[in-house]
């Protein structure tokens, strides 16, 4: 598969580049009417790729001596909240690949030189996507089902990936593959090519909502991993490590963007239909029923408070670093975690209440609120799980379970 060209053929001054300019009204418009068809015919984004391609936006956080567009971590969630607001599986398969070089990002801002590596194949065309989740392994980044078998240039991987976002067109794969070899950390971290030997991507994504990302299974047969692609070896379990850390930071921040960027569109939508349809008891627009607007008012108080909790961690990881940086220390992955929790779980209550009180006409198919409805309910299968983030800050609280 040919690398995507990720140079912006547009001529701008990338220094004014905010999420605003390089996302605007217009082009977002155009994203949100193509989201329908990518739904109804559960097919890839094909169209918004190549246009998100050809204004730079794989190459939002690549540094400008690289080549990229430099946003912090700040201005990718905000643009991956307005992109979700529009397209939300276009948003979200993107951001696999805005994953992987947000790990650049954390490990540039570290003063880790490994940030080079992914840097300068982004700026090189390639597309990341995301291979860690398995059937089963509800460990997650932390352990893994997938083998790795060391060989004198590397590795050879074998297992299962599930959603894979970006199957169509990714042409580097994050995996995590256990070398029980050496106890003291088995879980090797790094990329493979998509034109490697012994890769198979199924057609096997036909689901509720996120359509269009198109997250198929990624099967893995003795697939070569060369050593000047391995991130990083770690324990298993939760670790310092900072690749780990940047895989799991810049993973649930960017999905948390993306759920608020849909409860940002159900709030709209919300006020929009209420001000369109009319009581024929009381002979007024909706948008004056007393319990509407209450309705309408707290899912905006609800997404506003996932908005600010957003905005702050996002700018405490782009000070890492930094004199005075807010050093959260371990409670950086209860953090990540809840964040995303929170942006998921208001997400889902957000759209319920648009649902509520915009007619029984949003009930049948086609209509955008159905398909944020939807949508929204990926969320709750993204790790990190309900499940985990509560018995993580149990744990941080009360200690562990007693044997």
């Amino acid at each position: 598969m040919d690398r995507a060209d990720a140079a912006p053929a547009e001529t701008r001054v990338r220094e004014t580049l905010t999420p605003e300019t390089l996302l605007p009204d217009e082009l977002l418009e155009t994203f949100r009417a193509r989201a329908g068809g990518y739904d109804r015919q559960n097919r890839f984004f094909d169209e918004d790729f190549a246009d998100l391609v050809r204004i730079g936006y794989p190459l939002m956080l690549v540094p400008r001596e690289f080549g990229g567009l430099g946003f912090t971590l700040r201005q990718a969630a905000a643009a991956q909240r307005r992109l979700a607001a529009a397209a939300p599986a276009t948003a979200l398969g993107f951001n696999m690949h805005h994953v992987l070089v947000g790990v650049g990002h954390t490990l540039r801002l570290r003063g880790d030189e490994r940030a080079r590596g992914i840097f300068e194949q982004a700026a090189a065309g390639e597309i990341f996507a995301f291979g860690i989740s398995e059937a089963g392994n509800n460990a997650v980044l932390f352990d893994a089902a997938t083998t790795a078998e060391a060989t004198a240039d590397g590795y050879r991987v074998t297992g299962t990936k599930i959603f894979t976002s970006l199957s169509p067109v990714w042409t580097r794969l994050i995996v995590h593959a256990r070398d029980d070899a050496d106890p003291r950390a088995p879980l090797v971290f790094g990329f493979v090519a998509r034109d490697e030997e012994g890769i198979e991507i199924l057609d096997d994504w036909d689901t509720l909502g996120m359509r269009a990302s198109q997250s198929r299974s990624t099967v893995l047969r003795s697939v070569r991993l060369p050593a000047d692609q391995v991130l990083t070896r770690t324990p298993a379990g939760p670790n310092p490590d900072p690749v780990v850390w940047g895989v799991f930071g810049c993973f649930e921040l960017l999905l948390a963007a993306v759920y608020t960027g849909i409860a940002d569109r159900a709030v709209q939508l919300a006020a929009e239909l209420a001000g369109a349809r009319r009581s024929r008891a009381k002979g007024a627009s909706y948008a004056q029923d007393p319990d509407i607007r209450w309705q309408i008012a707290e899912a905006a108080l609800l997404r506003d408070g996932v908005e600010l909790q957003l905005d702050r961690l996002t700018a405490d990881v782009d000070a890492l670093g930094s004199a005075g940086a807010p050093d959260h220390g371990p409670r950086w992955f209860l953090l990540f975690s809840g964040v995303k929790h929170r942006a998921t779980e208001t997400a889902r209550q957000v759209v319920d209440i648009a649902m509520r009180t915009s007619g029984g006409a949003q009930y049948s198919r086609g209509g955008e609120l159905e398909r944020l409805y939807r949508d929204v309910l990926a969320g709750i299968y993204h790790p990190s799980d309900s499940e985990s983030v509560h018995a993580a800050v149990a744990k941080a609280l009360l200690g562990p379970l007693e044997a």
